[in-house]
């Protein structure tokens, strides 16, 4: 399994290579007020991707911060109190999912 995920890993190595090296012709990118940049194809592409992953962090982020809160929230509580008349410990462990 291990050589297979290392195998699978440098087919798509070779095939990204091979795209880079055959788009190397310069592409005009136009921004808005006439401004533009020039770069060859597979730049520009590599930049798109990497601008769309940062966005995608980024609107991730408050829901990142909210689920650490609530996650930490969860950590602090104080365990409940068992009700009056039950022996403690004879409570049922929740179910393990194994993840």
């Amino acid at each position: 399994m291990k050589y297979l995920l290392w195998l699978l890993k440098a087919a798509i190595f070779f095939t990204l290579f091979a795209f880079a090296l055959n788009n190397q012709q310069d592409a005009t990118v136009h921004f808005f007020f006439g401004t533009q940049w020039r770069a060859p194809l597979v730049l520009v592409v590599l930049s798109a991707f990497a601008v769309g992953v940062a966005v995608g962090v980024l609107g991730m982020v408050p829901r990142w911060w909210m689920h650490r809160s609530a996650a930490r929230r969860t950590a602090h509580a104080t365990p409940p109190t068992p009700a009056p008349g039950t022996p403690s410990g004879t409570e049922a462990a929740p179910p393990s999912h194994g993840i």
